[in-house]
């Protein structure tokens, strides 16, 4: 298995697998040929905020893939150029999980992170895999809340 940075040329592989990854959710939703010319301009878009990690058997053909988004953090005095990141859009072809393809690509891009200068890495997990990212050293965090976009504070 080898471990890469995804390039513009595997856009469409990279389609492919988000595509399955997502099956069942939208109940419409564009062909895989579609959404890869979305991906492409949207990524194109992207690129500097958006790394994909790859991971590949033999060949071009890609099983398994890990995002990582790099949010700049507002500045503070003597520390400019603060950076935190976040793990989305893990995926592993199914007759290829259970093989530790899906922790080693969180690892490159946590790691990737981390040589960025990134001071903080999260993941938003599917209650399944809360284990496998315990394992990476994941911990849950009082500190670190979220609130829905469409639910307001509570009325007083």
């Amino acid at each position: 298995m080898r471990i890469s940075q995804a390039h513009a040329d595997d856009t469409v592989r990279l389609a492919r697998l988000l595509w399955l990854d997502t099956r069942g959710e939208e109940p419409e939703r564009p062909s895989v040929d579609a959404f890869a010319a979305e991906l492409a301009q949207w990524w194109s878009a992207h690129r500097d905020s958006h790394l994909a990690f790859v991971a590949r058997l033999l060949g071009p053909e890609i099983v398994g893939m890990a995002w990582v988004a790099l949010v700049p953090r507002v500045p503070r005095p003597g520390a400019t150029s603060r950076l935190s990141a976040d793990i989305q859009s893990v995926f592993v072809m199914p007759e290829h999980r259970g093989t530790g393809i899906g922790s080693a690509l969180v690892e490159a891009a946590s790691e990737h992170a981390a040589h960025l200068g990134s001071l903080r890495v999260t993941v938003h997990s599917g209650r399944r895999a809360v284990p496998v990212y315990e394992r990476l050293g994941f911990a849950s965090s009082r500190r670190l809340l979220s609130r829905p976009p469409d639910q307001g504070p509570p009325a007083h």
